[in-house]
């Protein structure tokens, strides 16, 4: 893969790439306009998004940091994207060009003064894997191997002026108005700078492994602070395959089902006891060795879940308190999704999308085991996604409602649906590191 010797790092470089892509953008929506003259709408639809969905990528690759990290986010999204935005866009886990060799060489020199030969046994100039933020390579010390993930520079810079460039569009898509609306871009700001941090995440690791060691079937790997910097991590290299590689080929169930109930308990171990998340729940953060076992490669992304949100988010699990109007609307309100200053209509619109949304998301926590390959439950899902987002009536509403903590939680539960719908996890028990809700 072509590698790369230089990333654009100011606001108005990164600005003029960003024009460059949507001038690009534009081109193709002329050549769809004249493609539907000739062809069928579908047809010239589609094509229309195969090229937008490449074009945009081309430009956010080479960009990488927050504006491929939101391409990213967004690939999991399988019920709102197109097809050709979902391939394209998921692609941003784990396969983007990497760092030259001597970028490389210069970020060793920038955090600890020395060439990477001169801290390791040996160490290969060429990445691994290369993700949008850093990428990883392959190291050795004292006859263990190592995996060493360097950031990109001048990533935790841009953060800032990226989603500034961003933030009118997102707006616009997401409908939402004003003066509250900034705490969403705000919450997202300071989760990508932390990601950034790599001695957070290296405390955020030890303290996550050590608390979860106990669950049946998972691993992490070790980490290495002599080796470790702001923008620099190490850790023992994990012998496996990604997740989606693994999902890939032909499904063995019984380890689809160990691997799919490893995965629910780390999630739910660490939402219901220690009130925090791994969420980035992708197929890139996770690999499965030759043993049948889960293994956790990041933890970058570690949202916290405060008291006054996990209450009433959780209660709302419950499906007495669903089908209980008066209760359910008080919830709403604690929540953020009602507002003081909606309109009777606004009021009347929120409580029957949300109780359709929570009636049938919540369905896992209403058993003792649930069969997460069943087609039809994410087919409902996929159907109710698509019909909101069709609803010419929710655009006309002002989409800035809910508490700002939604943001991580529902993509750390859309992503954990989609991974256990990709493994095909039957059976899958899922109290045993919840309560019962």
């Amino acid at each position: 893969m072509k590698t790369i010797d230089r990333i654009p790092t100011s606001k108005i470089q990164r600005a003029t790439k960003l024009i460059q892509t949507g001038a690009k953008v534009g081109v193709n929506y002329v050549k769809y306009y004249g493609e539907k003259l000739i062809s069928t709408e579908e047809k010239a639809k589609e094509n229309l998004n195969e090229s937008n969905a490449e074009d945009i990528y081309n430009g956010l690759k080479t960009m990488k940091g927050s504006a491929l990290k939101v391409a990213q986010m967004l690939s999991m999204e399988k019920s709102i994207l197109p097809r050709a935005y979902v391939e394209k866009f998921s692609l941003a886990q784990f396969s983007v060009p990497p760092l030259s060799p001597p970028l490389v060489v210069k970020s060793f020199k920038n955090y600890f003064g020395k060439h990477p030969s001169e801290i390791f046994d040996s160490f290969n100039l060429t990445s691994i894997n290369a993700a949008s933020i850093g990428q990883v390579h392959q190291a050795e010390k004292n006859g263990q191997k190592l995996a060493v993930k360097i950031q990109y520079p001048g990533i935790a810079e841009s953060i800032s002026s990226d989603l500034a460039l961003v933030k009118p569009i997102a707006m616009k898509m997401f409908n939402i108005k004003g003066a509250n609306s900034e705490r969403y871009f705000k919450e997202v700001e300071d989760k990508l700078t932390e990601e950034t941090n790599y001695i957070l995440e290296f405390d955020q690791s030890i303290e996550i492994a050590s608390a979860c060691e106990q669950i049946p079937n998972l691993k992490f790997p070790n980490y290495y602070k002599e080796f470790s910097s702001e923008r620099i991590l190490t850790m023992s290299w994990m012998d496996g395959i990604h997740l989606s590689e693994f999902t890939s080929k032909p499904l063995n169930q019984e380890i689809s089902n160990k691997l799919g109930q490893a995965l629910w308990d780390f999630y739910m171990f660490q939402i219901h006891h220690l009130k925090k998340v791994h969420a980035d729940p992708h197929p890139g953060n996770f690999l499965v060795n030759n043993k049948g076992e889960l293994i956790v490669i990041d933890f970058g992304c570690m949202k916290s879940i405060p008291d006054e949100f996990y209450i009433p988010y959780f209660e709302l699990a419950k499906k007495e308190n669903i089908n209980n109007p008066t209760y359910f609307e008080e919830k709403l309100y604690e929540l953020e999704i009602l507002r003081e200053d909606d309109s009777e209509g606004e009021i009347v619109f929120f409580k029957k999308l949300f109780h359709e949304m929570l009636s049938l998301f919540t369905q896992p926590f209403h058993q003792d085991e649930f069969d997460f390959s069943d087609p039809e439950f994410f087919e409902k899902i996929a159907e109710l996604g698509s019909k909101y987002a069709k609803s010419s009536e929710l655009k006309e509403m002002n989409g800035n409602r809910g508490s700002k903590h939604f943001i991580y939680i529902n993509r750390t539960f859309f992503g954990l649906y989609n991974l256990m719908f990709d493994l095909k996890a039957t059976n899958v028990k899922i109290n045993r590191y919840s309560p019962k809700l």
